[in-house]
């Protein structure tokens, strides 16, 4: 008959769980309380939260800004291109990456090392923004849509991940594999994207939040407004309250609307949709991130 030994717990344990707990409390509120700060100062009238003292609720409700936002054609349509570029460039990059890095974690790659030093390499350095531009152009990608998915494809930090998963796994697999006759491909799709599953996650979120969150290749490598990305129409509407703002230009929304409500909640617009993807493969993040690792 197993006995249970119940450990008596001293002061000092229970002083240091509460410290523990107070320091994890303080954690939580200075990264989740300008959030949410954020938040209601959106849904507050904007005039009334130039006084100021908003701090836990909103003093006078509106949705103004969020009106104002969501009203625009143009923005309607950015959210389409913005929507389009994360589900067609994600998994497409997250598919490359895996491939690139499957490729170079194999021992039998000849000059394994060379090229993977050459991916390295730009990472730190590179030719420029006029050369990119250049090549860009040669290759007729200025002004579409594949501007957003072709160029980011690869991302060297994502394969460098990904590759050191790969090389974590045991040798042994990979051998029966081909013992039993399976070809390259067939490993990769059959064996390599499964057991990769939470680095594979873990990249995709990376690859996810750089295509939502991306403004300034709309800017660079797009003159039709019909391209235009969500951030970078957010972009416009801000510069053009700050902008009606200083020149104290006469509208029916200036004495609702403010500079700092636009940007509130322009703010929450772009942000929502990303956290809320992120619960959904929270559970792979951190074991992917930890395992997929650069290596000492």
């Amino acid at each position: 008959m197993d006995v249970k030994i119940k450990k008596k717990r001293t002061k000092q344990d229970i002083v240091l769980d509460i410290l523990i707990y107070l320091f994890l409390a303080f954690v939580v509120i200075i990264c989740v309380y300008p959030f949410w700060n954020i938040f209601i100062i959106s849904i507050n009238d904007a005039t009334d939260a130039i006084r100021g003292g908003i701090y836990f609720l909103p003093r006078k409700l509106s949705l103004a800004s969020y009106a104002d936002i969501l009203s625009r054609s143009t923005f309607l349509e950015s959210i389409k291109v913005t929507l389009a570029r994360t589900l067609i460039g994600t998994p497409l990059a997250a598919l490359v990456t895996t491939a690139l890095a499957y490729v170079l974690s194999r021992k039998e790659l000849v000059f394994k090392k060379g090229l993977t030093l050459i991916f390295v390499f730009t990472m730190y350095f590179g030719g420029g923004l006029v050369p990119y531009y250049m090549v860009l152009k040669n290759l007729h990608l200025l002004d579409s849509f594949w501007v957003y998915i072709f160029p980011n494809l690869v991302s060297v930090y994502n394969m460098i991940l990904v590759k050191n998963y790969i090389e974590g796994m045991p040798e042994a697999i990979f051998e029966s594999c081909k013992i039993d006759g399976a070809n390259e491909l067939t490993i990769f799709f059959r064996m390599v994207i499964p057991l990769s599953k939470p680095i594979i996650m873990t990249i995709v979120l990376f690859i996810a939040i750089t295509q939502w969150n991306s403004w300034f290749d709309a800017y660079l490598y797009t003159n039709s407004q019909s391209l235009k990305t969500m951030q970078s129409i957010l972009v416009e509407i801000l510069n053009q309250y700050q902008t009606s703002n200083a020149n104290q230009a006469a509208n029916q929304n200036a004495a609702a609307l403010t500079p700092d409500s636009i940007r509130m909640a322009a703010t929450m617009v772009s942000t929502i949709p990303i956290i809320l993807v992120y619960p959904f493969i929270q559970k792979y993040f951190v074991k992917g991130i930890m395992l997929g690792s650069v290596k000492s």
